[in-house]
Order: structure tokens, then sequence, then C-alpha cells
């Protein structure tokens, strides 16, 4: 019987494990290399992207045509960051999700802006009442309310714009501009070239106001028979007006919300 053969030395025994995980480093190391390598090169260039979701504002060539040199990097090193940025300075591009498709791919889900205002002469407001820089010529509503306003104050003056469209259409009117001063003081022009001072306060004293306004400048015009041309709602709850043809002097028309009757027992 064949005598068992003696076990390595134990500093042998080391130097073996010590040279495998070398080996073992070195080869991990060289896939390493190799990978970066690759990824920095051109293997993995972005070789076409793919847009979903609302394009109706650009043609996808348009979108790729300005998004696509803004982009760096191949698909690995590409910063999806940076690309989100370029599609989304893209004219009407709300928002964009970018993503990476393997091998050679971009994937981009776009959100276009919807023109809810104007905001001043040059600018509009979005649905979400978030201002954007877009060409005007492009909007084909020619019905827009104008918003003037403080800067970061359009998501609030859209929301009141919002509330007191419907009034104003119920005298057969609209509103062509919504101003709200820098001390907090609301007016509208409307699209029939009357003027009304709304007064300050938050959106639910103003609609309030409007509302009572509304209720009963309909027995003043046809009282005079004369269209109106000014009015001013910072009197409480009676109201001052002007009508085309009458004098704004101290006899100027006044009225004051007709009250209930109370019922006679």
């Amino acid at each position: 019987m064949a005598a068992a053969a003696a076990p390595l030395p134990t500093d042998i025994r080391l130097m073996q494990a010590t040279a495998n995980i070398l080996w073992v480093a070195v080869a991990l190391g060289l896939v390493a290399m190799a990978v970066a390598w690759a990824a920095r090169g051109q293997a993995f260039s972005v070789r076409s992207i793919r847009v979903e979701g609302e394009v109706t504002r650009n043609s996808v060539s348009t979108i790729r045509a300005n998004a696509g040199p803004r982009l760096a990097g191949n698909l690995f090193t590409l910063d999806l960051s940076a690309g989100k940025h370029a599609f989304e300075s893209v004219p009407w591009v709300r928002q964009a999700v970018v993503r990476r498709i393997w091998p050679d791919r971009l994937a981009v889900r776009l959100e276009e802006h919807r023109a809810a205002a104007l905001w001043g002469d040059e600018r509009l407001v979005n649905t979400y009442g978030e201002v954007f820089e877009a060409n005007l010529g492009d909007v084909e509503d020619d019905e827009l309310i104008t918003l003037r306003g403080p800067e970061g104050s359009a998501r609030t003056m859209l929301a009141l714009v919002l509330r007191l469209a419907p009034v104003f259409e119920a005298l057969e009117t609209r509103i062509d501009t919504l101003t709200l001063s820098g001390r907090g003081s609301w007016r509208v022009a409307l699209a029939n070239g009357a003027e009304v001072e709304l007064g300050r306060g938050n959106a639910d004293e103003v609609l309030a106001r409007t509302q009572r306004f509304a209720r009963t400048v309909g027995q003043v015009t046809t009282q005079y028979q004369r269209p109106l041309e000014y009015a001013d709602l910072r009197h409480g709850e009676a109201y001052v007006v002007r009508l085309r043809g009458i004098s704004t002097t101290p006899g100027a028309p006044v009225a004051k919300p007709a009250r209930k009757k109370r019922p006679i027992h």
C-alpha cells in the first residue's frame, strides 16, 4: 500500500494561495480595463433615439436635431440628467424622461406645454401655471387671456382667472387681461372694452365681489341704456360704474346689490 503524500509545508501553501489570488486580481483588472475601454470607445455609441409621448408641436426629426448635438458620451457615459435637460430645452417641451436601451438606443418620453394664458407680451403660461418661452406665432388660440403680474404669481393668477371667466361670460363678454399690481390689487380689462377694478383680497373675496357685481350691473346698464365703460368694486358691498357717455362725477351711478326681503309672518 502506497504511503500517503506528505502535506505541503505551510509556507508553500501560503505562496500558492497568494499566487492564485494575484492571478484572479490580474484577470479581473484586465476585464475591467477591457470594459472601460469599450465603454469609452465607439462600441456603445448611441445610434438611434426613440421619441415617445406628445410630439404635436415639433416633429420627431426637429426634436432630434435640437437635442442631439447636446448629448455627450455613449450609452454608458451619457449623463441622463444632462440628456433630460437637452430635450427639455426644445421649444414647447415641458418634461422629458430619458432611458437607456441596450445596446445602442435612447428612449425619450416627452410631455409638451399646453398654453393656458399669455404672460405679458412675450411668454406663455401652461395649464400648470408655469411660465415658459415659445414662439407666440405657434399659438392657435387667439383668445388666450393675458396675465400681467409680479414674477412668481402666474400660478395664483391662472387659478383666479379660471374662476372669474364664467362670471364675465354670463355678462356676454370675456376677460381680455387680468392684472395683479405689486400691492396686490386686481384689475380686469374685458373684451368689450370695459375695465373693472376688483380690489385686493384673496381669491374667494375677489370672486364674491365680482359675483355680486355681475348679478346687478345689468339693471344699471338697462336703466341708462348705456354700455359699461368702467366699474370700481372697492367700495364694500357697493360699486361705482361709469357708463359710456355718462361722466363719472360725484353723481355717477352707484349700485348696491339688492337685499333679500324677509318673509312677513
